[in-house]
């Protein structure tokens, strides 16, 4: 008793520290359990995809292990979801693989130092980001950056697997029209005996898949690949199949590693980490805000932020590359029943046990089945779905999807992030820079107090001839501003006669300095017509920050009003009564004050 008095005393003491003080209370013997056999089922998952990745990142095969071992413990701990599961990724693996093919040969001893040193530096940006409270960062990457890029992606897999696959020599490196070019003259050299074995192994994953989707469907692909390839060995021999094996995995524990903390290095691989960065946080934040959608867990973006930093840096000096959330591990891992971030631990851990067990075997693993997996998770990875879903609904959205997804196939990787993410931030500083302005006018069905304010242009409302009641919708920042002031403009040139404006600010979701001034040259400029300018309903923040900058005693105090009942009161006050009573629309409820008298015929 006094040791969970002192264990619950110190969780609350470091709650913001220790993650795993959120979640301690949803352990007991059935979720240890539930999360056991969670972690034994990533396990067995993250082994043949671990060597794909790492095949895709340029590595050998057993980084992309290493990467799935002490990362995602890392990550557990200190995270904040439930069941995200980090290691190595597609998305992580082919941004690498872009990045450091120029720099170095991939497989050699410097390749692999720079992957860890990029690892290390990911892993301080993000734990950087994550404690300078920069969690909503992954917020202004839009859905069709990471639909783009990941379908460019998935086709840039596949082509670099076209040698593999067909058994025919592509160069290294090379962009997609490249390597196709390359491939095309390559095809009559394809090797028949290595292109059976990569179908057969593909077309069984797909076959499996489809059967059985809860099944090891990528483990059981790769047995039958293997076996299709023993038997041809056996039969004519290796010397003319030409099918040649990944090779045994070394049968030892993670071993230790150094990064490289050379200038020169850190300034080559500065572009790449930023890239790396920007789509590894937002791949964790996703795909753990996602879940936390089906659990009804909040996700803390920050204390994400922070774990996936922590594991990058501590993996980088356990021979682990680049680690971020998987979509497909952590779904299989909140499928499998885990309840709290034990499973990713157990996970992580039974995956070094499973290592040293198998190891041995993937001496039996062709290149040609190993080729015919990737094609499997390049096929996965198009949401064939959601791109038709984009191409229909938003043209916006159609325009960064596009520069994303043509950009990773014919530019680099790392300037079809940067571009899409650029685009869609202009595109929406654009809609943000021209907010909708709806002219509004008292609804007539509104008989008891005629301050029911409806859209002219929806409604077909009558306006009063020398007041206009207006409604921005959006923010009123520097960027709107001058959209803002154009509309005011032409609409008091095109209606002279309207000189008072009131202006319905609680749909005003921000104002800065830019926006502030405005209005006080909208309100002198409105003076100098013989009108003046109004302001109602104004939010908190708004009329706090006009107050402390002494931008509401520029405009006049006596103009700005709680509500617009009060501002319409003293608007009608105003109005040249003259000019009321030959009015014959009676819209406001002071206008039953002013003796209608009809203009003679």
């Amino acid at each position: 008793m006094r040791f969970k008095a002192l264990l619950n005393n110190s969780c609350t003491k470091l709650t913001s520290v220790l993650p795993v003080c959120r979640w301690r209370h949803r352990v007991n013997r059935v979720s240890l359990k539930l999360d056991l056999l969670a972690g034994l089922t990533g396990a067995v998952v993250v082994l043949p995809q671990g060597v794909a990745f790492a095949t895709i990142a340029g590595m050998p095969p057993e980084y992309g292990l290493y990467a799935g071992m002490v990362p995602a413990v890392i990550a557990a701990l200190f995270g904040s979801s439930w069941h995200l599961v980090s290691g190595p990724t597609t998305a992580a693996s082919i941004v690498l693989f872009s990045s450091l093919s120029v720099l170095a040969e991939p497989g050699s001893a410097q390749y692999v130092a720079l992957a860890l040193t990029l690892t290390f530096m990911v892993g301080v940006i993000e734990l950087v980001l994550g404690m300078a409270r920069m969690g909503t960062l992954v917020n202004f990457i839009s859905h069709s950056v990471v639909v783009g890029f990941t379908a460019g992606a998935a086709l840039l897999i596949a082509s670099k697997q076209l040698k593999n696959f067909f058994g025919v020599d592509i160069p290294r490196g090379g962009h997609l029209p490249e390597v196709l070019h390359a491939f095309w003259e390559q095809i009559p050299q394809i090797n028949y005996y290595v292109t059976t074995v990569a179908m057969m192994t593909l077309v069984s994953g797909i076959l499996i898949k489809r059967w059985k989707p809860r099944s090891p469907y990528m483990i059981i692909a790769m047995i039958f690949g293997s076996l299709v390839a023993l038997i041809f060995n056996l039969l004519v021999g290796i010397e003319v199949t030409q099918i040649h094996s990944v090779g045994a995995l070394p049968q030892q524990l993670p071993p230790l590693s150094a990064p490289d903390f050379s200038l020169d290095t850190i300034k080559h691989l500065a572009p790449a980490v930023l890239a790396v960065t920007l789509f590894a946080l937002t791949e964790a934040v996703s795909i753990a805000r996602s879940l936390g959608a089906r659990t009804g867990q909040l996700i803390d973006g920050n204390q994400e932020f922070i774990g996936q930093g922590l594991s990058n840096i501590v993996g980088s000096f356990f021979s682990g590359y680049v680690a971020t959330g998987s979509f497909n591990r952590s779904g299989l891992n909140y499928q499998s029943g885990a309840e709290t971030p034990l499973a990713a631990v157990f996970a992580g851990l039974l995956l070094i046990v499973i290592v040293v067990l198998v190891a041995p075997l993937t001496a039996y693993l062709p290149d040609a089945a190993m080729a015919g997996i990737l094609f499997l998770v390049a096929w996965g990875l198009i949401d064939f779905h959601e791109i038709r879903r984009i191409i229909l609904t938003s043209k916006s959205e159609t325009a960064v999807f596009s520069v994303t997804f043509f950009g990773a196939l014919f530019l680099e990787l790392e300037f079809a992030i940067f571009a899409g993410v650029f685009l869609s931030l202009v595109l929406y500083l654009n809609r943000a820079s021209k907010p909708n302005i709806s002219t509004l006018a008292p609804d007539p069905d509104d008989y008891e107090h005629k301050r029911s304010l409806k859209n002219v242009d929806e409604r077909k409302l009558v306006q009063c001839l020398q007041a206009r009641i207006i409604r921005l919708d959006g923010p009123l920042f520097f960027g709107a501003v001058n959209h803002v002031a154009n509309a005011l403009q032409r609409t008091t040139e095109k209606h002279p006669g309207q000189k008072y404006i009131l202006m319905i600010c609680d749909t005003i979701s921000f104002i800065d300095l830019a926006g502030a001034e405005f209005l006080v040259q909208e309100a002198g400029r409105l003076s100098k017509l013989g009108g003046r300018l109004y302001l109602a309903n104004l939010p908190t923040e708004m009329a706090e920050f006009l107050a402390k900058g002494g931008f509401d005693k520029e405009i006049g105090q006596e103009i700005i009003f709680d509500s617009k009942s009060e501002a319409i009161q003293a608007i009608f006050i105003k109005l040249d009564k003259t000019v009321c009573r030959s009015c014959n629309k009676r819209i406001f409820n002071e206008c039953a004050s002013v003796q209608y008298v009809p203009e003679p015929t």
